[in-house]
């Protein structure tokens, strides 16, 4: 098999990556890597030197391939399937690549914030950040009700590289800063992407890893992955 996946089951990037190979049944080598393992450690550095998840290595074309945006966009090119992950129509490639940003840099990436803070030593948290992660996370949340549809997915009718950004950003960060009775859309685009198959096996996959997950509402996410599955 030419695709091996280095990454961890609980890991929300992961997440994204996972969701597009399993959304077009790309076959690949699933290689857990356990960052506080030495042994473990080191294969994946030998790898990846950064030793930062996901990486997938293509054998059969000599290619390392980091992030997991770029691991999709790599896919969709080298390894196609029946679900396109980049429209064709230049405006529409834009267009995805733009809210797969949004959902990345504006949700996941203030939800990591918060989820590291609550693991730092004592004294070392940073409420500041923390504070202005939640604002960052709320606004996003209005920002992507206005452009998600009553039904569908992030880009209209297809799913796409945004939605597999969505999955894993709207999963853990509603968890953290859970959504408000004023969106109405953004929680049923919630569940549609919970019960897409693709990342329903992502749940699963993830859910004897859930008690690591340092939150509090861990009944949340157990709630969901189960809907999920």
């Amino acid at each position: 098999m030419s695709l091996n996946l280095y990454y961890h089951p609980l890991a929300s990037f992961c997440w994204k990556a996972l969701v597009a190979l399993y959304e077009n049944d790309t076959p690949f080598n699933a290689v857990i890597v356990d960052l506080a393992d030495a042994a473990s450690r080191d294969e994946f550095a030998a790898v990846w030197p950064l030793a930062k998840f996901p990486v997938l290595r293509d054998d059969a074309r000599d290619a390392t391939v980091a992030e997991a945006t770029i691991i999709i966009e790599y896919l969709d090119s080298f390894h196609p399937g029946r679900t396109r992950f980049i429209p064709s129509d230049p405006n529409q490639a834009w267009r995805t690549r733009m809210w797969d940003r949004v959902f990345d840099h504006y949700i996941h990436e203030p939800m990591q914030k918060i989820v590291t803070d609550r693991i730092r030593p004592d004294g070392k948290n940073d409420p500041h950040g923390v504070e202005q992660a939640v604002s960052l996370i709320r606004e996003s949340y209005a920002l992507v009700e206005r452009q998600i549809g009553a039904s569908g997915w992030a880009m209209g009718g297809v799913f796409s590289l945004a939605d597999c950004a969505a999955s894993p950003a709207l999963f853990y960060a509603n968890t953290v800063v859970p959504f408000d009775a004023t969106l109405t859309r953004l929680p049923a685009y919630l569940d549609r992407l919970t019960a897409r198959p693709s990342f329903a096996r992502v749940l699963a996959e993830a859910e004897p890893y859930f008690p690591m997950f340092p939150m509090d509402r861990k009944p949340e996410i157990r709630r969901r992955a189960g809907a999920a599955g």
